[in-house]
């Protein structure tokens, strides 16, 4: 599946955007072109789908000025975040997390819901699942995905030969895992 993510993502926007997506790596990360690398370079972890679903996400909401900045500017608290600290995290990650879940749907795989919080007490937000599902269901329905995201995803389902992955009925909270 990697393969079909990466050649998609090259396809639509290697040139385009002069950015690759690259796998394998430790942490995952968005680096912008610089005096050593002409591309920008959007990095997985290792090889997980997942991730790279994931920060392709991340990557089609950032709008130009995000793109120049390296982690397109986000903060980020390492694990065992206070309850406050991981109410801003959810926060930030609703939409990313929305795409993500399209985009698993585009092309098969399952989505888990991620509170990236390992070391806090793990325990998924009712508020924040809410939340993914609505941004979700609101994309599907007013049709109004972000640019880049409409793209990747209409080529990603194309690819995988799955034909509706904006269908509203994928994307309960009953279907969250």
């Amino acid at each position: 599946m990697l393969k079909i993510i990466s050649a998609v993502f090259d396809q639509e926007f290697g040139q385009s955007c002069n950015t690759a997506l690259l796998g394998g790596a430790a942490e995952p990360v968005y680096l912008p072109s610089d005096a050593d690398n002409s591309r920008n370079r959007l990095f997985f972890r290792e090889d997980y789908v997942s991730s790279a679903l994931h920060e392709i996400a991340h990557w089609c909401i950032a709008g130009a000025e995000r793109r120049k900045i390296e982690d397109f500017g986000y903060w980020y608290h390492p694990d065992g975040r206070t309850d406050q600290q991981q109410r801003v995290f959810e926060a930030a990650e609703v939409k990313p997390q929305a795409l993500e879940w399209m985009f698993s749907i585009a092309c098969g795989q399952r989505f888990l819901l991620s509170v990236d919080n390992l070391n806090g007490d793990g325990s998924l937000d009712r508020n924040f699942a809410q939340a993914v599902v609505d941004q979700a269901l609101a994309w599907c329905e007013e049709g109004a995905l972000p640019r880049r995201a409409e793209q990747f995803l209409s080529r990603l389902a194309r690819s995988c030969n799955i034909a509706k992955a904006t269908d509203p009925a994928h994307y309960q909270l009953t279907n969250l895992a």
